[in-house]
């Protein structure tokens, strides 16, 4: 039997909470957090936890501690047996950004002419389009692609479901790609999303190819060094540990774009990259998030 806790808040608090709690490292992996927009309220948003046990006293203390100053009430919800993750985000409407639209297998297909859709189901992956930091990567990739990026080596650190590494090869499909993430369950989300969505997997030119890795740490990830467009969407302190890792695995003149950043953290991201020997080349804002577009000009 699993379980759910709901905290109601502002979207700000709540997006806030999220991101804290993706920052702790010794956090539970089996109580899974995610954050959406409340149905009936959409200037609310919900922050719900899920666990395969009955919740303790410790366990909403530690749900409570995610949220600066008065923590909001929290319920408790017994679930039926199911895919409860699932469950939490199969509701999740179709994003539209740019020449990309993205829905679960939950909202039928809807042809346009010079869109790509993707589908990417509810998963145990972070990635399906709505956050706000997914569709700026997936909007900034546009632009990039407008602008003349012609990267010919993609890599995409901490891919979750694959999704950029997909939008990434609708763009630049003669590239060589690689998708990477530290967690070994993407690996089966990655592969099942690009059978799902006709993106070629192999090593060669023009194909995608999955890593487990922790960073920069893997050997298909070194062997296909140096990069001309590097991609991660992941947290504010990870970005900033990575800075030089990034440095020393992109060519010169090569980007990197880099998201899961809150915008108060911004400065001191761009201060990592500027001391890595990167240089600002476009950034966007949605909500509370930046997305940043930046060049490597000279050796780390």
């Amino acid at each position: 039997m699993n379980w759910k806790l709901t905290a109601r808040g502002p979207r700000e608090r709540v997006e806030a909470a999220l991101a804290l709690q993706g920052q702790i490292d010794d956090w539970d992996p089996a109580f899974v957090v995610g954050a959406r927009e409340a149905a009936e309220t959409p200037e609310e948003w919900l922050l719900e936890a899920w666990l395969p046990r009955r919740p303790t006293r410790r366990d909403r203390m530690r749900l409570e501690k995610l949220f600066a100053g008065r923590a909001p009430s929290i319920t408790l919800e017994r679930l039926t047996e199911t895919d409860w993750v699932s469950a939490s985000q199969k509701h999740t409407p179709p994003v539209r950004v740019g020449p990309f639209r993205v829905r679960t297998p939950d909202y039928p297909a809807e042809p346009e002419p010079g869109v790509r859709e993707f589908v990417v189901p509810a998963a145990q992956a972070f990635g399906t389009g709505q956050h706000e930091t997914t569709a700026g990567c997936l909007e900034l990739l546009s632009i990039m692609h407008a602008r003349g990026l012609r990267p010919r080596n993609i890599a995409d650190i901490g891919t979750g479901t694959g999704l950029l590494a997909f939008a990434a090869h609708a763009l630049w499909p003669r590239a060589r790609a690689t998708a990477s993430d530290v967690d070994p369950l993407c690996a089966a989300a990655v592969h099942d999303n690009a059978v799902r969505n006709a993106v070629p997997l192999g090593n060669r030119r023009g194909e995608l190819a999955f890593a487990v890795a922790d960073g920069m740490d893997g050997d298909l990830l070194e062997a296909r060094a140096p990069y001309d467009l590097l991609i991660a969407n992941i947290l504010a302190a990870p970005l900033i540990e990575l800075a030089y890792d990034f440095a020393a695995s992109v060519a010169p003149r090569g980007s990197v774009l880099l998201a899961g950043l809150l915008s108060e953290q911004e400065r001191a991201v761009r201060a990592a990259y500027l001391h890595a020997g990167f240089r600002p080349r476009a950034r966007l804002v949605r909500g509370d998030w930046s997305i940043l577009w930046l060049r490597r000009r000279f050796a780390a």
